[in-house]
């Protein structure tokens, strides 16, 4: 199954211009869902993973899927205030703006070796500020995986440059 025929394209959302990379189609169909998620896992099998951080919202649906399969726990990356417990939060910059996004501070450990898993990766704030995030905590970035990645925006290129192995399953062009 090619996984780029069950993602959705929504143009001029959300605003005009921008083509929205719809994943909802994806997760929907029991063979592509499967498929991505066993790609995502394949380089970290048998390897000493011990979290996978999801970044809210579609990288919980993803991490946590991945989570299992590599046999790890999972951290939900949420944004400020939704969280009920002791957190660390970071600040990043937003193509519009600024947002915060947050972890419990006992969700990682000093030393444990994470991969971040979001749905998609476009100009790399929200993932980087991640990376961030987790290192704060003095956890190790194994890798950040993506179901897609839109490389002009530039943000896989952004986690290399952080030391970041980064694992994308499709690409496209443009936003």
């Amino acid at each position: 199954m090619n996984l780029q025929d069950a993602i959705r394209a929504i143009p001029d959302y959300p605003k005009p211009g921008i083509i929205f990379r719809d994943i909802t189609t994806l997760l929907g169909n029991a063979r592509a869902f499967r498929q991505a998620v066993d790609r995502l896992v394949q380089p970290y099998a048998g390897a000493k993973i011990d979290k996978v951080a999801g970044i809210e919202a579609r990288g919980f649906i993803l991490g946590g899927a991945v989570a299992h399969q590599i046999s790890a726990g999972f951290v939900p990356i949420r944004k400020k205030g939704k969280l009920p417990h002791d957190t660390v939060r970071i600040a990043y910059s937003l193509e519009y703006g600024v947002d915060e996004m947050e972890v419990h501070t006992d969700s990682v450990l000093a030393g444990e070796r994470i991969i971040l898993v979001d749905d998609l990766i476009a100009t790399g704030g929200t993932a980087t500020a991640a990376v961030e995030l987790m290192r704060k905590l003095g956890a190790v970035v194994e890798a950040a995986c993506f179901v897609i990645d839109l490389p002009e925006l530039g943000g896989a290129d952004k986690l290399r440059a952080m030391d970041v192995p980064v694992r994308t399953l499709v690409a496209f062009d443009g936003h």
